[in-house]
C-alpha cells in the first residue's frame, strides 16, 4: 500500500461532514478513504451516507458498512470525494482510466465541493501530458465517432476489456475510447466542448473547472491545493 495514497485518503477524511450525504468516487485511492469513512461510521463519529458513483463505489461502501443512497433522494450532496487521473495547474482534471466517467460526472456536479485525492504523479502542467484523454460513447455511434475524432487530428483507440473479449462496456452499456492527442492540451475546455457536440458522444473525462481542493498524497506527508 503507498503511503502517499493513504495520506491522501486520511486528510480528506477530516473534511466528511458529521451528517448528510456525500458522494464517494472511484479508484484505489478512494478504496482508502472509504475505509477511513467506514471506521468513522462504526465508531459514531460521523452518520452520513453516500451515492456511489461506480459499482467499484457501491461494492466500496458494502464492504465498509456505508450507508447507501441516491441522487433521487439526496440531489444535493455535501461534498464529493474522488481521485484524478490527471490534475493540472488550474486544477483541471483527466478522469476515466477506471471507465466510470460520467457517473463520476454526475455525482462531482451534484456536489457543493469536490474533493480529489491524488498523488504527485498525478499532478502535471498540462492535461494529456502522461494519460489518454477518455470518452465514454454510444455503441451505435463509434464508426461515426472514430471518423470525426481522426478528422481533429487525435487517435482514438477503443479500450479492450480483459478477461473478456472485445470492448469494455462501462456501467451504462456503453463504450470507452481512449483518445491520444499530440501533444499536451493547451485549452481542455475548448476541447471538452468540441468533443461533446459529436453526436454519440455523451461525456468526456475532462473534468473543467469543478474541483475545489486536491489533497496531494506524499510518502512523507500531504499538501492541498485549492482555488
Amino acid at each position: 500500500m503507498s503511503n502517499a495514497k493513504l495520506n491522501a485518503a486520511k486528510s480528506a477524511s477530516k473534511l466528511i461532514p458529521k451528517t448528510g450525504a456525500i458522494g464517494l468516487g472511484s479508484g484505489s485511492t478512494v478504496a482508502l478513504f472509504a475505509e477511513e469513512l467506514g471506521k468513522r461510521i462504526a465508531a459514531k463519529k460521523v452518520n452520513v451516507r453516500v451515492v456511489p458513483s461506480s459499482y467499484q463505489a457501491y461494492q466500496l461502501a458494502i464492504e465498509f458498512k456505508i450507508p447507501l443512497t441516491n441522487l433521487d433522494l439526496d440531489p444535493e450532496l455535501e461534498l464529493t470525494v474522488d481521485g484524478a487521473d490527471e490534475v493540472d495547474r488550474n486544477l483541471n482534471l483527466t478522469k476515466g482510466g477506471g471507465g466510470a466517467l460520467f457517473q463520476e460526472k454526475v455525482v462531482a456536479s451534484a456536489s457543493k465541493k469536490l474533493i480529489i485525492i491524488v498523488d504527485e504523479f498525478k499532478i502535471v502542467d498540462q492535461l494529456a501530458t502522461r494519460f489518454e484523454i477518455p470518452i465514454e460513447i454510444l455503441p451505435f455511434s463509434l464508426g461515426v465517432v472514430l471518423r470525426k475524432i481522426q478528422a481533429m487530428g487525435i487517435a482514438p483507440t477503443v479500450r479492450q476489456a480483459q478477461r473478456k473479449m472485445g470492448p469494455v462496456v462501462t456501467d451504462n452499456g456503453n463504450f470507452i475510447l481512449d483518445l491520444k492527442f499530440p501533444e499536451p492540451i493547451d485549452d481542455p475546455a475548448k476541447v471538452a466542448m468540441d468533443l461533446k457536440m459529436i453526436p454519440g458522444v455523451i461525456e468526456t473525462g475532462l473534468f473543467i473547472d469543478m474541483t475545489d481542493e486536491v489533497h496531494v498524497g506524499k510518502e512523507d506527508g500531504v499538501y492541498i491545493l485549492k482555488k
